[in-house]
Parts: structure tokens; C-alpha cells; sequence
């Protein structure tokens, strides 16, 4: 949920608002993601706007208005007004029109002014309204990025996810999330992990309870979000099945819609599983850059079985 106290109380002051209309409609949540530019709709066409998004005048729109005579400014405000709004921007800091402000407080549409100029003001909230209205989900395991791949550790409770993690964080790679990794969908095919903010980077370790990773490793162990790229799930040695020992069956995993690859584990005692999470993420960034193992072992293969087939044929009808 986006309401519009968020964009006044955000850390930084990144908008650099003022609210014209006071509190008014602060605490409405806002339903729309898209920011948008009202032009047409101040014109007087409006058989194609979109009253629920989040309008923003810039110069260009309250030049236009204070170009008009204040009986037409009024009309077109008024027509401008009659739709349910959510809110108004106004950039640069511009004044505005008394007509304007007198509309908004009639029909309850809260009013917000910045500092910025319209095209930073756009760079700025996009991403702001973007990451409020992302779907979202949360996902029980860990999240680790190993040599720059964000690898999604999933598997039953006990199994060895958090040790598998806390061994890479010890071998010089980090931490994002542990036990709770909630992952946002940005555009189509991005999913972003993070963990709850109440964790702040602690694991628990069974045995000896929770660490604090930046404590005990440093900074440079942890990061705050991270793509995920690949999911390892982790399984026991005895109910694993279908292991794939070729890398030529790809198994993916659908998470928010989108299709991320797949790797299972099976585990048994003594395995090695930090420098195989290594290999896995190794292997990510070869086939990321276009190197296929698995593939180009195949081909190898199959040209030579067709060369022996073809040996072989040779020799059966050579009667010399």
C-alpha cells in the first residue's frame, strides 16, 4: 500500500514535496502505479484519459493555463476536476493557479509541489511507485550471492541451508537474506530477493542460535538486495530422484511468473556443497556468456560415434 504521506516522510526528501492543500488526502492510498502528464485532458480532450494515475503539471501545462482567460481557466479546471483524482503534482516549484487550488480543495484532491524539475521529478518517483505496486511474494530459505549470482537456496526445514550459506560468507561471498527471502517482481522477467528488515542480516545456525554476519565478518559480507538468477534446492540423498548427471535436462522453477533455472542437490554425508554452489553459479556465468558444457560435450560426443559409425561401415564393405 502507497499513500501519499509516504512520498513527504520518505528518508532523504527525495521529492522534495510540499503539500498546497495541507492534509488533505495524505492517508488515501494511491491506486495506480503510472505517473502521467494531463495535457490533452486540460485541453479538453478527454476521451482517452486516465483519471486514476497520478497527474503531474509541469511548465508546459501551467504555462498553458495561466495563458487562458480566468473564466476558460476555471472551465477547463473544472472539467479537469470532475474526474476522481488521486492527486496533483506540481514541479518546479512553480506557482499555481488560485483557481486550481480552490478546485482541489473542493473535491478533495491533495495538491503536492517540488522543488524539481519535471524530468528528474520523473526519474525519481517512477521508481518509488514501480517498486510500491510490484507483485510480491515471500519464500522460506536462503539467498547468497556467489561471484555475483543471486543463488536461492529452497529445501525442507533442517536441511542445511543457512550452514551451506554461512560457508560461502566464510569462503569471501554474501549474504542477502536467510529464512525469510521476499522477492519482488520488477518489470517482467527481474525478481529481486531481499531479506525482513527485523533480521538485519542475523542467521540462525541450529545448535548455536543467531549471529550477526556484519558482526562477525565485516560489511563487505552482506548486501541489501540481489537479482535471483538461480534456485538450488537442496534434498535429501534418498528421496532425491531424477538427478540429472549431464546438465542437458534444465529444470526451472515459476516464481511471481517468471521461469528462474533450477539446480537439485542431493546430499548425503561429507558432500561438499559450498564449492558445488560455487561450481553452480560458475557454471550460470558460462552459460550467461554463451558456453554451453553440457552441450558442446554432446556434440562432441555424437560427431564421434557418426566418424566410428562411419569407420566401421568402411571396413564391412572393404573386400580387398
Amino acid at each position: 500500500m502507497l499513500r501519499l504521506r509516504d512520498f513527504l516522510t520518505r528518508r532523504g526528501d527525495p521529492l522534495q514535496l510540499e503539500a498546497l492543500t495541507g492534509e488533505l488526502g495524505l492517508d488515501r492510498q494511491l491506486p495506480d502505479s503510472e505517473v502521467a502528464s494531463p495535457g490533452l485532458a486540460l485541453a479538453g480532450y478527454t476521451g482517452r484519459f486516465a483519471p486514476h494515475r497520478l497527474h503531474v503539471l509541469g511548465e508546459t501545462e501551467i504555462t498553458y493555463l495561466r495563458s487562458l482567460s480566468p473564466e476558460e481557466r476555471r472551465r477547463r479546471l473544472e472539467q479537469f476536476f470532475s474526474f476522481d483524482l488521486p492527486v496533483v503534482f506540481i514541479t518546479k516549484g512553480q506557482e499555481v493557479p488560485q483557481e486550481l487550488l480552490d478546485l482541489a480543495q473542493e473535491r478533495s484532491v491533495p495538491v503536492l509541489r517540488s522543488r524539481l524539475k519535471t524530468a528528474e521529478f520523473y526519474r525519481r518517483i517512477k521508481p518509488i511507485v514501480e517498486d510500491a505496486f510490484a507483485p510480491r511474494t515471500t519464500v522460506h530459505g536462503s539467498l547468497a550471492d556467489v561471484y555475483g549470482v543471486g543463488l536461492l537456496f529452497v529445501g525442507r526445514s533442517g536441511i542445511g541451508k543457512s550452514e551451506c550459506v554461512l560457508d560461502l560468507v566464510e569462503r569471501g561471498h554474501r549474504l542477502v537474506a536467510d529464512d525469510v527471502v521476499q522477492i519482488t517482481r520488477r518489470g517482467h522477467d527481474v525478481l529481486i530477493g531481499k531479506g525482513h528488515e527485523l533480521a538485519a542480516h542475523h542467521m540462525e545456525i541450529r545448535g548455536i542460535g543467531l549471529i550477526d554476519i556484519p558482526a562477525l565478518f565485516g560489511v563487505r559480507a552482506v548486501r541489501q538486495q540481489k537479482r535471483i538468477e538461480v534456485v538450488v534446492q537442496l534434498e535429501d540423498w534418498d528421496t532425491a530422484k531424477d538427478t540429472d548427471r549431464t546438465g542437458l535436462g534444465r529444470q526451472e522453477v515459476v516464481i511471481l511468473d517468471v521461469a528462474v533455472p533450477k539446480v537439485v542437490v542431493p546430499l548425503n554425508p561429507g558432500k561438499n556443497i559450498t564449492v558445488i554452489s560455487e561450481v553452480v553459479a560458475m557454471m550460470h556465468l558460462l552459460r550467461y556468456s554463451g558456453v554451453d558444457v553440457a552441450a558442446a560435450f554432446n556434440e562432441r560426443l555424437i560427431k564421434r560415434m557418426k566418424e566410428q559409425r562411419g569407420l566401421r561401415e568402411y571396413l564391412q564393405s572393404d573386400y580387398e
